[in-house]
């Protein structure tokens, strides 16, 4: 069972952003980690390969030369190598440009199973995985909460509205992974050592021409500030007049 995991560099969740020039953020000082739904990718495919007992997992990133910190962190957790399409200009990608760049890289190779994040935290678009099943001609489900594979069939779950649908699709196939599919592991001590021995190909890449342009970036305007109208049942007459009349919300 040979499986590609694709993950990403973003900024650490706790950073304070910035804006820079109006069009981007401001990187300076900023912590970077790997991206927490591609973490539910990540140990899915470890699992998925442990259970067939044969295979392979391929970590796939693309970044700039920093993002094999991130690489390393998959290899520590047990993934067998690792490929970083290396660009340095690869964060202020639009999703569509990203795609391009993942399915021509993974065309060529052995794979059965391609998972993905459901979405970035700095972009939060969730059309990166969608995107390259269609350019790779196989199917996709996306924000999978349980997955098993059933000979050359995938048997998904998916969390809609007040249930759960299940889905099948036929290998090769991409899944995007959601939260709850599973719990990731932490790299342990001998796979951190491991990690520095595990191949880590890196490969310049070249931008796909962008489909979307950012014209403008901003920080969103800063709440108003808290306002008591009384305390206890005696403002509740105030509340419910304040609601009615100015805000119009009742």
């Amino acid at each position: 069972m040979d499986i590609i995991s694709f993950v990403k560099r973003v900024p650490a969740t706790t950073t304070r952003v910035a804006v820079k020039d109006s069009i981007r953020l401001d990187t300076e000082g900023v912590e970077y980690e790997l991206n927490p739904y591609d973490e539910f990718a990540v140990e899915e495919a470890l699992k998925q390969r442990d259970a067939a007992g044969e295979g392979t997992v391929t970590a796939v990133s693309f970044g700039p030369g920093e993002a094999q910190k991130e690489l390393r962190k998959v290899l520590a957790m047990g993934a067998d190598q690792a490929v970083l399409l290396e660009n340095a200009d690869a964060p202020d990608c639009d999703a569509e440009a990203v795609a391009t760049v993942l399915a021509d890289a993974v065309r060529e190779r052995s794979y059965r199973l391609l998972l993905f994040g459901k979405q970035s935290v700095d972009r939060d678009q969730h059309g990166v995985g969608p995107a390259v099943a269609t350019r790779l001609g196989i199917p996709c489900i996306t924000e999978v909460v349980k997955l098993e594979l059933d000979g050359d069939t995938v048997v998904a779950e998916r969390e809609v509205e007040g249930a759960r649908e299940v889905v099948r699709a036929p290998l090769p196939c991409a899944v995007t992974c959601q939260k709850g599919l599973n719990e990731p592991r932490f790299p342990s001590l001998k796979g951190i050592m491991a990690a520095k021995k595990k191949p880590l190909e890196t490969i310049a890449t070249e931008l796909p021409a962008a489909k979307v342009e950012v014209l403008e970036m901003a920080l969103p305007a800063p709440r108003d500030p808290g306002e008591m109208l009384g305390e206890g049942a005696a403002a509740v007459p105030t509340l419910i007049d304040r609601l009615r009349n100015k805000e119009k919300v009742l």
